[in-house]
């Protein structure tokens, strides 16, 4: 029990330092506020502009665009964000610090993974109903009700943290490997694309949005979570980071 308290304790306070972080760097901040506005503006402006479609095909596809555009949040802000989870730390000179306490590898990871998850969800889920509310109020009533009873609106706000996820331990990974912020910010938000096709397929009715699918696709995206914990966990190699902060003594 008391190990099970500990560990419980140990991640909490990663959570707050590394969300204390976040509120220091401007650069994570401006991501979180421009990033999901950048995203929101797009799909509401086209929504509002646009009138019915006679074709239902034609309306299943302007549904479709502006859901996936909204879809780009969970998988593009925490990419970003935790992209400078590892390499951020390293170049602050915080990163040995931190890795010769006594929490535990498994511990530390998780605490970075969930302060990053939490800020994307929440801002993923705000600009969502946020999107929901304008299009009620200001859109067409036959796109609004269109966008309101859509398949993939459901499938939006089942896949959000799972897609968050993903994107998370994309952007630890290549953290725990780059030895530069930018760098990292671009190759991470690259690796958290894939995901994308399927979401694009589903969006435009290619792969029908049916429960079934929902659900293995939802699986899936559970599995590789978990699979990418485990891989990220070896990556995450103490020893190696540590002594990647030290500098050349040279020759």
């Amino acid at each position: 029990m008391s190990t099970s308290s500990t560990s419980t304790t140990h991640i909490a306070a990663v959570v707050r330092k590394e969300l204390t972080e976040f509120r220091r760097n401007r650069f994570i901040l401006a991501t979180m506020a421009v990033l999901p506005v950048l995203f929101l503006i797009s799909p509401t402006a086209s929504v509002l502009a646009s009138k019915a479609a006679a074709d239902s095909q034609k309306l299943d596809h302007q549904v479709g665009l502006s859901l996936m555009f909204l879809m780009l949040i969970p998988l593009l802000l925490p990419a970003t964000v935790a992209a400078n989870s590892v390499v951020g730390e390293r170049e602050q000179g915080t990163l040995e610090p931190v890795l010769t306490t006594p929490i535990r590898r498994e511990e530390l990871l998780i605490g970075k993974a969930v302060a990053n998850l939490i800020p994307a969800v929440v801002l993923s889920y705000l600009v969502l109903g946020v999107f929901l509310a304008v299009v009620g109020i200001g859109a067409n009533p036959v796109i609004a009700t269109a966008i309101s009873h859509s398949p993939q609106l459901l499938a939006e706000v089942f896949y959000i943290p799972l897609l968050a996820g993903w994107a998370v331990w994309v952007g630890i990974a290549v953290s725990t490997k780059a030895n530069d912020t930018r760098v990292a910010q671009q190759l991470s938000t690259l690796a958290s694309l894939p995901p994308v096709a399927v979401i694009a397929l589903m969006s435009f009715n290619v792969i029908k949005p049916t429960l079934a699918t929902a659900l293995a696709f939802g699986g899936l995206l559970l599995v590789i979570d978990f699979a990418a914990y485990l891989v990220v966990a070896k990556l995450f190699d103490r020893e190696r980071l540590i002594t990647g902060t030290k500098p050349s003594t040279g020759h």
